[in-house]
């Protein structure tokens, strides 16, 4: 069985503390009992997260943040209002924890595509994001051929980090740079909703409910992945099955999403 080590170590506290310290044969046959049991439990976790993570990856990004940005332009006039919402490079040298430096990652991606976008300058980010990918040092990131995409939160990604025992870590990146993506979305959306239909709207909506459902499972058993859970939960108003239902939600849930943001990337 590939590494979930949160969840056997959680797991194996609990199974240990059902056991009562027995003895002789009857410890024997516990554990034996116990060993199987974790193992079935184990299996069932990891077949629920590959399940929502596969559903995941069959959903198109964010229609502004594909290649391209799905065909949304910019007019000269527009491109010269920068954006002051984006988030400064230099929070990456604020993170401290690891789980910061895999959310600051994923939103800084995010960031950087909408800078690109408005042609800035993003030569800040890219040494950031090479920063970040250098400090974290994931060895899962090779299964990405550009870590300015790490937000895409593919398959392949996740199979890698799965591999390397780092699944808390995937659902952080996936939550950080979903968040960003509404964020942004809020602050223009006549223009970056644009380019969305009402396919789009939905598949947004399904990617909220999805990342929930493994961040709030994961949370069960890792404290360390509570914080994200909290952070997002709010964002469960979102369901909107139309572009003008999902414009309206957002405009609505504008408190919640910032709240999320800020708990999220600091």
């Amino acid at each position: 069985m590939k590494k979930l080590s949160v969840l056997a170590i959680a797991l194996l506290a609990i199974a240990f503390a059902a056991c009562g310290g027995k003895k002789g044969a009857q410890a024997e046959e516990a554990e034996n009992q116990k060993s199987f049991e974790q193992e079935q439990i184990e299996a069932s976790i990891k077949m629920h997260f590959d399940s929502i993570a596969s559903e995941l990856s069959k959903l198109k990004q964010l229609p502004f943040v594909q290649e391209n940005g799905n065909g949304l332009t910019l007019t000269k006039e527009e491109k010269q209002v920068k954006p002051a919402y984006l988030i400064n490079p230099s929070v990456s040298e604020e993170a401290a924890t690891l789980s910061e430096k895999y959310r600051i990652l994923s939103a800084l991606n995010v960031d950087r595509k909408i800078a690109a976008l408005y042609e800035m300058p993003t030569e800040d980010y890219d040494k950031a994001i090479a920063k970040l990918v250098a400090d974290i040092n994931d060895p899962s990131f090779k299964a990405v051929e550009d870590v300015n995409t790490l937000y895409e939160t593919s398959t392949a990604l996740y199979d890698a980090m799965n591999e390397n025992g780092r699944i808390n870590y995937f659902w952080q990146l996936a939550a950080a740079g979903l968040v960003e993506q509404l964020y942004v979305a809020n602050q223009n959306s006549d223009k970056f909703l644009s380019v969305f239909d009402d396919e789009a709207a939905s598949n947004v909506t399904y990617r909220i409910v999805l990342i929930l459902d493994a961040v709030n499972r994961l949370a069960e058993y890792d404290p360390e992945i509570k914080p994200v859970a909290e952070a997002i939960a709010p964002l469960d108003v979102l369901n909107a099955t139309s572009v003008a239902e999902f414009k309206s939600q957002i405009a609505e849930a504008k408190d919640k999403i910032e709240a999320a943001r800020k708990a999220l990337v600091k």
